[in-house]
C-alpha cells in the first residue's frame, strides 16, 4: 500500500506555509508583539500599582454586587489565600494575560458573530472553521505562535485568542438568530433599518447569551494561558509547569489551588453580569 500510494508531504507544505508567513509578514508580527506587550504590561503595572488589599475589597464588593454573599466570602477567603501563599504576583501576570487575551477575543468574536447572523453564507464559511478551531489539540496552538512570535508573553495571548474565540462567535450568532419572529416582524412593520434592529432589539436581547459566549472564552482562555507557560508565558502556569519540572507536589498543588480560585471567580462574575441584564 505505502508503494502504492506515497505519503503525501503534508508536513513539510505547512513547514514552508510557516517559514513564507514567518519572513514575508516579519514586519506585522513584530508590530503584534510590540502592541501585545505593550498591553499586557500596561495592565500588570496598573493591577500592582493597587495595593493587594484594597483589590481584594474591590473585587470581593463586586462579587457581593453580582454574586451574592457567598460568592464574596468565597472571593474574600480565596484571594487572601493566594496572597498568603505567595502566589499574588503570579495571579496579577495570569489575569493580565487573561485580561488582554479576552479583550482581543471579544474585540473579534462579536464583530464576526454579527455579520455572521446576518448572512447565511458568512455563516456556513465560519462554521467549519470554528470546528476545526474547537477540535483541534490546545497544544497545537503553541506551535506556531513560537515560529511567528518567540517565546514569553505573546505566543501565550495569541493562541489564547485562537483557542477561546469560537464560543463568543457561537453564542453570538445562536443569540441574535434566537430573537423571536414577531419582535422582528413588528420592527420591520414600524419601518426600522437593519442597523436599528440589530442595535436596538436583536443585540440587546440576545445580550444574556452573548454573556455566556464570553463567560466561556474567558474559561478557555484561562485554561490556554495556563498551559502557554510552556512556552515562556509567565504567571500561575509558570508556577505550575515549574513544579510539575522539579516534582514539587506541594507547590504544584498550591499553585493549581490558586488558579482554580480565580477560574470560580471569574466564572461566578461573569455569569451574573449576563442573569443582571436578562433580569433587566
Amino acid at each position: 500500500m505505502e508503494d502504492l500510494l506515497p505519503k503525501l508531504p503534508l508536513g513539510d507544505w505547512i513547514d514552508a506555509f510557516v517559514d513564507w508567513l514567518t519572513v514575508t509578514f516579519e514586519f506585522l508580527f513584530d508590530g503584534i508583539t510590540v502592541a501585545l506587550e505593550g498591553i499586557v504590561e500596561g495592565l500588570l503595572a496598573g493591577l500592582e500599582i493597587i495595593p493587594s488589599i484594597i483589590l481584594i475589597i474591590l473585587v470581593t464588593a463586586l462579587a457581593w454586587w453580582l454574586a451574592g454573599k457567598s460568592m464574596a466570602l468565597f472571593t474574600l477567603i480565596g484571594l487572601f489565600l493566594i496572597e498568603n501563599l505567595g502566589y499574588w504576583e503570579p495571579m496579577l501576570e495570569t489575569l493580565a494575560l487573561v485580561l488582554t487575551a479576552v479583550f482581543i477575543t471579544v474585540i473579534i468574536g462579536l464583530p464576526v458573530g454579527i455579520w455572521a447572523s446576518q448572512k447565511k453564507a458568512v455563516k456556513q464559511i465560519i462554521t467549519p472553521m470554528l470546528d476545526f478551531m474547537q477540535t483541534m489539540p490546545a497544544f497545537v496552538y503553541l506551535i506556531p505562535a513560537i515560529f511567528f512570535f518567540s517565546i514569553g508573553v505573546v505566543p501565550g495571548v495569541v493562541s489564547s485568542v485562537i483557542f477561546a474565540v469560537p464560543p463568543t462567535i457561537r453564542l453570538t450568532i445562536l443569540g441574535i438568530q434566537q430573537v423571536p419572529a414577531d419582535i422582528i416582524e413588528a420592527t420591520e412593520s414600524f419601518g426600522s433599518t437593519t442597523g436599528q434592529r440589530l442595535i436596538k432589539v436583536q443585540l440587546p436581547l440576545a445580550m444574556p447569551t452573548i454573556m455566556a459566549g464570553i463567560n466561556q472564552s474567558i474559561m478557555l482562555a484561562l485554561s490556554m494561558v495556563v498551559i502557554a507557560s510552556m512556552v515562556g508565558a509567565p504567571g500561575l502556569g509558570a508556577e505550575v509547569y515549574r513544579a510539575v519540572t522539579q516534582i514539587q507536589i506541594g507547590t504544584g498543588f498550591e499553585a493549581g489551588l490558586a488558579i482554580v480560585i480565580i477560574a470560580i471567580i471569574l466564572d461566578r462574575i461573569t455569569q451574573n453580569i449576563g442573569r443582571k441584564r436578562k433580569a433587566k
